[in-house]
């Protein structure tokens, strides 16, 4: 299924709405390899700008969806198109809905200890039936990154939701996701966090406005470096975007 796709500041994005985004993972399962498909928030932009590494694999993934109100402020700013959010936490509940009746494979790899675990069984209690096949925390040393791949493979996964945090999922993806077996792994950043219920989404009306991101500052102490490192990149988005539209 093809899909307009949107150079942001170097960065690709496919403007493919939720719909479209779950059919084309569908197509990709039904495949014999293994696709990526990356989130793209503002902080990618500049990630990208300034890791080239980073770059070549969110240009070899196979569907970049928007994932932020930052892309889609972008997108108008210098006068792209793009229409359509599909943030990595909604996809990947989308996924595991999808999964009760198509009988997908869904294996959740990342977050702190316990926290995967967690976020599948809050998952069977919104989604019964739903089938998350496995999980395992993200903290490995880097020289076992492979095997953990090939630890993954054991369950047979159809999807691997891998949250690591940009930009080390996209790369351990691009280095080993085709060791897990699985058809289709997607970056989903704090997605498991959310899931388990360790971090609360923003109420709707501030997904909507674009202010997520400013919930999860303020709300979850724990993360707060982590966040104020993310959103130090944020000024550095909206003056590319800026520049570039002058």
């Amino acid at each position: 299924m093809a899909a307009k796709r949107i150079d942001i500041l170097g960065l690709p994005v496919d403007d493919v709405d939720m719909d479209t985004a779950v059919e084309r993972i569908a197509g990709f399962i039904q495949s014999e390899t293994m696709h990526q498909v990356v989130t793209a928030d503002a902080s990618m932009v500049v990630t990208a700008s300034m890791d080239s590494e980073f770059l070549t694999v969110a240009k070899a993934a196979a569907m970049v969806t928007s994932d932020g109100a930052g892309i889609l402020w972008a997108s108008r700013k210098l006068g792209l198109g793009i229409q359509n959010k599909c943030s990595g936490v909604d996809l990947a509940e989308r996924l595991v809905a999808e999964s009760v009746k198509r009988g997908w494979r869904i294996f959740f790899f990342g977050a702190a200890p316990g926290v995967a675990a967690l976020a599948a069984t809050e998952m069977q209690k919104r989604h019964p039936g739903c089938n998350v096949i496995g999980t395992r925390d993200g903290f490995f040393d880097p020289s076992a990154a492979a095997t953990v791949a090939t630890e993954i493979a054991i369950s047979k996964p159809d999807i691997v939701l891998v949250a690591l945090g940009i930009p080390k999922q996209e790369k351990w993806i691009a280095a080993h996701g085709n060791l897990t077996g699985a058809k289709v792994c997607i970056g989903v950043g704090g997605t498991l966090d959310v899931f388990s219920g360790t971090v609360q989404r923003a109420p709707v009306w501030m997904q909507k406005r674009g202010l997520e991101w400013f919930y999860r500052l303020t709300s979850d102490p724990r993360q707060l470096r982590n966040r104020i490192n993310k959103q130090k990149l944020l000024p550095k988005f909206v003056g590319m975007v800026l520049k570039a539209s002058r």
